[in-house]
């Protein structure tokens, strides 16, 4: 049988690398970002990068077993299905992933008690669903590189 993303993720030796990848993963995915929808996105991330330096690096590590956690049924799947690249698996299914993934961040945003980061969220999250489907590849092409 597989082995979990939790198990493969989250492990010990693993989480920190991971985590610094998934904010590269972030960083590289903004930067690239252009248009209104970009201009938005990247105003956010600054926004919230000057008020509270380290936040976003930060959080990564915080959602990170919740990403892993919503990303869990569409590895079985995956798995099962005999697939040769997680992140095509992933785009086919973008519209499912992002739901699942933007459920973590949502959560945190209403459970959030800063209003720098809700405002900053409420002005992205309406093309979130977009921005997070596009990422899907690398998303499998990181999680590949530990689970090969």
């Amino acid at each position: 049988m597989a082995a979990t993303l939790q198990e493969i993720l989250l492990a010990p030796d693993a989480r920190p690398k991971v985590a610094a990848d998934c904010y590269t993963l972030l960083e590289e995915e903004i930067s690239e970002k252009s248009g209104v929808s970009g201009t938005a996105v990247k105003l956010a991330h600054k926004t919230v990068t000057t008020f509270m330096p380290g936040h976003v690096r930060h959080m990564v590590g915080v959602l990170l077993p919740q990403m892993v956690n919503a990303l869990e049924p569409f590895w079985t799947s995956f798995n099962a299905s005999s697939g040769s690249g997680f992140g095509d698996y992933l785009a086919k299914r973008g519209e499912e992933v992002s739901r699942a993934l933007l459920s973590v961040t949502d959560a945190r945003a209403a459970a959030s008690g800063r209003p720098t980061v809700i405002k900053a969220y409420g002005a992205v999250r309406g093309g979130a669903a977009r921005h997070v489907e596009a990422a899907l590849p690398r998303v499998g092409e990181l999680v590949h590189k530990y689970a090969p």
